[in-house]
């Protein structure tokens, strides 16, 4: 423990002061005690009683001021803030097997309802960044903390032909290159994370396997989430083509980067994934005065020994 204040603890030598003294009070009770002759008369007047009752509200009482006493000396400890420059990339396929209604409406339109709401539910001072792939990928949103932008930009995503998952992985990486450099610490890179939606059957570019080590190589992990279920399927040119979803290629991305790999068939299991991806993202330990967490103590303290001296008193004749 730290404290702001350290000059101060010195007021807790008062403490072991007190307590010597009442060990002095409580010898010259006893010794007063033992001049009172008439012993029957005694027992009448100041029957025996738990002698640690008394001592509990001495404790009590003790306890309290030493919680005062450290609050008084501003103690402090490390918490977890966001850091200004952590990022996390959403990139979501758009390519046309997600236009596949297995989950309603579609498999598009429900990542991005559960995108924008794991937007909205992140630390205001997480950079997002928006990308798509079909049979290319973009950076649709560079790294912003202006989450309205985003959100706009997610709607305004189309289907096109192809799906390029190894590109929309290097083209995340990308964008984490466009996070502002911390003056302090030029050479570090930004921390980021990239979450990746998809039905995972890559088609053209390069593999989901060669994004996956450059994510490895620059540590930062790719969570996937396939989306889709085994029975989906798309209407072209009035011919049903199944698209079953691709779990194993998704989970190696994943297990590569050292990231998680999930499936989720309905929005709701989508936004309990992000969920777990915004609490686990870009945290720093910095030191925070906690004042009034030794305050709250001394209070309950405090009130402790008000019961105990309530208590005690209750009982005397």
């Amino acid at each position: 423990m730290q404290f702001l204040s350290p000059a101060r603890l010195w007021f807790l030598l008062f403490i072991p002061l007190v307590i010597a003294g009442y060990i002095y009070l409580q010898h010259r009770r006893a010794q007063y005690a033992l001049r009172f002759t008439n012993i029957a008369l005694l027992d009448r007047v100041a029957p025996r009683r738990p002698q640690w009752r008394r001592h509990l509200a001495v404790v009590m009482a003790l306890l309290a001021a030493t919680s005062c006493i450290l609050a008084f000396a501003q103690p402090k400890a490390q918490v977890k803030v966001p850091r200004e420059r952590a990022t996390i990339v959403v990139a979501i396929d758009v390519s046309l097997s997600m236009m596949a209604t297995d989950v309603d409406p579609n498999r598009l339109e429900a990542a991005k309802k559960s995108a924008k709401n794991f937007v909205s539910q992140l630390p205001a001072k997480f950079n997002v960044a928006l990308v798509n792939f079909a049979g290319t990928a973009a950076i649709i949103v560079p790294p912003t903390t202006d989450r309205a932008t985003v959100q706009r930009s997610i709607d305004g995503l189309e289907l096109a032909e192809s799906t390029a998952t190894g590109e929309g992985i290097f083209t995340s990486l990308q964008a984490l290159t466009q996070v502002p450099p911390d003056p302090q610490h030029p050479n570090d890179p930004a921390p980021g994370r990239i979450v990746l939606l998809s039905d995972g059957k890559r088609t053209v570019g390069r593999t989901a396997q060669e994004g996956a080590q450059a994510a490895k190589a620059k540590n930062t992990p790719v969570y996937t989430i396939t989306f889709g279920t085994d029975s989906g399927f798309i209407e072209m040119d009035g011919i049903r083509q199944r698209v079953p979803p691709d779990r194993a290629e998704l989970r190696s991305v994943a297990e590569i980067t050292g990231g998680k790999a999930y499936t989720a068939e309905s929005a709701g299991e989508l936004e309990d994934v992000y969920k777990d991806i915004g609490s686990s993202v870009g945290y720093d330990k910095v030191d925070k005065e906690v004042t009034a967490r030794f305050a709250g103590i001394a209070m309950l303290f405090t009130l402790a020994a008000a019961g105990a001296c309530i208590a005690l008193a209750s009982r005397f004749p």
